[in-house]
């Protein structure tokens, strides 16, 4: 029968990984990680975050429950926009407002909306 061969200890690792030149510091206070696509975003919420360094290189781990969620798009709309759709539609500020986000920021979608009433 073949001898186990014992498992090296976390203290003769990091021996081992700094004779390799490799670093491993632990990022102190983060919150959460999102990582974003066109489509998707991953968030990892409470995250045990490490950067690996070996050589120039450096390496993020993110240790965590991943999350998926749809991306909501953030329509900015400028405080000018607003205010020209309040005035052509005879409507006030937050109706403009919300005429504006509802037609994706059209100006005239948000004017016909607002004179037409619907």
């Amino acid at each position: 029968m073949k001898p186990l061969r014992k498992m090296p200890s976390q203290r003769e690792i990091t021996r081992l990984m700094k004779k390799m030149g490799v670093s491993i510091e632990p990022l102190e206070d983060i919150n959460k990680v999102v990582l974003e696509g066109n489509e998707k975003k991953l968030v990892v919420y409470d995250p045990v975050v490490s950067v690996v360094s070996y050589g120039p290189r450096k390496v993020i781990q993110i240790e965590g429950e991943i999350i998926e969620e749809e991306i909501e798009e953030e329509l900015e709309i400028p405080e000018e926009d607003i205010a020209l759709v309040a005035e052509k539609a005879g409507v006030d500020y937050e109706a403009a407002k919300k005429a504006l986000i509802e037609e994706k920021g059209d100006l005239a979608g948000a004017i016909l909306k607002l004179k037409s009433g619907k």
